[in-house]
């Protein structure tokens, strides 16, 4: 009976992918629909920030240092003046372009790394393997922090800092997710067929791993936005006074007693993002992973 009953669902069509994409997002799962709108929020945050700001984020003035929340400014001003939800809302800028530029980047470096290692193998996976051991033996802020002291500051070095502690991460999925997909007969016919290696990879590899890619990329969005700040926390990151929630919790520690309210905003808006991303991630894993859906 159980046999049978196994068949039957083996051989049961697949839900389509808009339904159950509907259903994830749907009164069932709340958790999820939050995190949602919470990310939909935080990029509409993010494009309409010059808009809804209500002040120049890099104005200063000495008649307004360390001001309490009021009508005129929320959340108080810093130490120079400044208004800290105008800073808040352009720092919002920052991180959703370090979030999406970053692991877009090292999706593209290290899926095409995992991907020759996996279907090459001999001499150019054990290149691969050692170089990605070699960067795997350093914790992601570690790399970073070292990347960045050698490159300096700027908005293309902190992109590339970010790209390059990710990369290890995707050429290691792409590899192992490339070896499996090998294994398949599919692959056997593309060779004997004589198709060449460029459109085996584009039309028989890349589709069938990139369910895992795009999953670790949705996760490391939140990563990067967390090690975005991390680094500019340390002075190694979005150069001041150019506003991010990294040097804005770095410059409300400098004047916690006289304006706390940065270190508190910046603080909520980087755990509420991370958070609601992570949260789509597991989502869409449970949406692309046959075995959880």
């Amino acid at each position: 009976m159980s046999a049978g009953s196994d068949a039957a669902q083996a051989l049961a069509p697949e839900e389509p992918r808009l339904r159950a994409l509907r259903r994830l997002f749907s009164r069932e799962r709340p958790a999820t629909l939050a995190a949602a709108m919470v990310v939909v929020a935080f990029v509409a945050i993010a494009l309409f920030a010059p808009v809804i700001a209500p002040h120049d984020p890099l104005a200063q003035s000495y008649l307004r240092i360390n001001a309490y929340p009021s009508a005129e400014h929320w959340l108080g001003t810093d130490q120079f003046g400044r208004d800290v939800l105008s800073r808040l809302l352009h720092g919002a800028r920052n991180s959703l372009l370090f979030g999406l530029i970053s692991p877009a980047i090292a999706a593209v470096v290290g899926t095409s790394l995992g991907v020759a290692a996996g279907y090459y193998g001999g001499v150019v996976d054990r290149v691969v393997s050692r170089l990605i051991d070699t960067l795997l033996a350093f914790p992601e802020l570690l790399l970073a922090i070292m990347v960045a002291a050698v490159l300096g500051g700027g908005f293309w070095n902190v992109v590339m800092v970010i790209a390059i502690a990710f990369v290890p991460g995707f050429a290691r999925v792409a590899r192992a997710s490339t070896l499996a997909v090998m294994q398949e007969p599919y692959i056997e016919a593309a060779v004997a067929i004589g198709l060449g290696t460029p459109k085996t990879i584009l039309r028989h590899v890349l589709p069938n791993i990139s369910a895992p890619i795009v999953v670790l990329a949705t996760l490391w969005v939140a990563s990067a936005i967390r090690l975005e700040a991390s680094l500019s926390f340390l002075g190694i990151g979005t150069r001041p006074p150019a506003p991010s929630w990294g040097n804005i919790i770095r410059d409300g520690l400098g004047n916690i007693f006289g304006s706390p309210w940065g270190i508190v905003g910046a603080g909520a808006a980087i755990t509420l993002v991370v958070l609601a991303f992570n949260l789509l991630g597991d989502a869409l894993r449970d949406l692309l992973d046959p075995d959880t859906r």
